[in-house]
């Protein structure tokens, strides 16, 4: 299962000479108080240009320019970030769901712990403390990895050509005790189940003869094709189309079920998406 947890990472501040509306979605935090972020409207922010938040609470100076509308951010501020983030920042909801979150945890998994993603792994969301309690009880082994969710994961593929989609990195961690039960179930032959796309990319791409402890990132690109190397089972969501998600999906089973799948969901008024219904793919 994948620990991280999500920030109120959208943010809505103003140009500080200007008093132009910016929303600014931070994706990755690159060293301390420097930031990888989504930025709306991006040709408004150049170098050197200040954002403001909470009547100054947070300044955001860009010090850096990346396509796709992504700008590097100084984070100005007293205190510590994440409260102040706490305070001025909103979940970043997926633009689908319209209504204001009441309450920030029904976006967090109950296992979430360290933060750090823009988005949460849904597939967790559907995972109670007691289930699972049963799930243990019945002899699963439940192991937590970390990858903090940015923009590889959500990005539509907005290209013909698959190949031409570009991947963003994002980072992971995995200890030394989860690494080494790995291994040892590998090993044993036992079957992994992973919980979500997120926990599918971070295990297909630490495994090289071996899992490795350690913090790494990655921009693997999982789509029809890819031969897997360790995962046994997936528990995913209903996702987007024409998105990265649905592809790694359809290289695990089959493009051709995964589309019959899906429609015999929509007949059934399944939930689709963040919010919605669960399926278990072996």
């Amino acid at each position: 299962m994948n620990n991280t947890k999500v920030i109120p990472a959208r943010l809505i501040g103003e140009k500080i000479d200007t008093h132009a509306v910016i929303e600014v979605l931070l994706l990755k935090e690159l060293e301390k108080n420097t930031w990888e972020a989504l930025t709306k409207p991006a040709k408004k922010i150049k170098i050197g240009t200040v954002v403001s938040f909470g009547d100054g609470a947070l300044k955001m100076e860009c010090i850096g320019i990346k396509d796709e509308g992504i700008r590097i951010f100084k984070a100005i501020y007293e205190g510590i970030f994440l409260e102040v983030l706490d305070a001025l920042g909103t979940m970043p909801l997926p633009p689908y769901i319209t209504e204001k979150l009441e309450d920030k945890s029904r976006y967090q998994t109950v296992y979430a712990k360290y933060a750090g993603s823009a988005a949460a792994p849904t597939a967790g969301l559907h995972f109670t403390k007691e289930l699972l309690e049963k799930i243990k009880a019945k002899g699963v082994q439940v192991l937590e990895i970390t990858l903090h969710v940015g923009l590889g994961t959500f990005r539509p593929v907005q290209v013909d050509d698959v190949l031409e989609h570009q991947m963003h990195y994002e980072s992971y961690e995995i200890n030394e005790e989860t690494a080494r039960l790995l291994n040892q179930y590998k090993k044993e032959g036992k079957r992994i189940i992973a919980v979500g796309t997120t926990t599918v990319r971070t295990l297909e791409s630490n495994y090289n003869d071996g899992f490795h402890a350690g913090n790494y990132s990655t921009n693997i690109f999982i789509y029809p094709g890819y031969q897997f190397k360790i995962i046994g089972a997936i528990i995913t969501n209903f996702h987007l189309p024409k998105s990265t998600l649905i592809m790694l999906i359809s290289a695990f089973y089959n493009r051709e079920k995964v589309l019959e799948v899906y429609e015999d969901a929509v007949k059934k008024n399944y939930r689709f998406f963040s919010f919605g219904d669960s399926m278990f793919i072996k």
